[in-house]
C-alpha cells in the first residue's frame, strides 16, 4: 500500500471530514472511494471507445437493431 500526501484548502478538508463522518468512515476510506469510483469511470469510458473504434462503420446497422429492440419492447 502506498502513502500519499494531498494539500486541500482548510474548508474543503473540513467538509470532506463532515462528509467521512456522516457516511460512518474515515477520510482515508472516503477517499480509497472516490478513487474506485473514478477509476471505475476510467475503465467504462475506455472499453466504450474501444468498442465504438470496433463498430465504426457499422452505425446503421446499430440504428436498425435499436429500432427492432424498441418495438420489440411493446410487443
Amino acid at each position: 500500500m502506498s502513502a500519499l500526501t494531498l494539500r486541500l484548502p482548510d474548508q474543503k478538508h473540513q467538509r470532506l471530514k463532515e462528509l467521512a463522518k456522516s457516511k460512518g468512515m474515515s477520510v482515508n476510506h472516503l477517499f480509497d472511494e472516490f478513487t474506485t469510483l473514478i477509476l471505475a469511470e476510467l475503465d467504462l469510458k475506455t472499453q466504450f471507445e474501444i468498442r465504438a473504434n470496433r463498430g465504426q462503420g457499422k452505425a446503421a446497422r446499430g440504428f436498425e437493431l435499436l429500432d427492432k429492440a424498441k418495438l420489440q419492447q411493446f410487443e
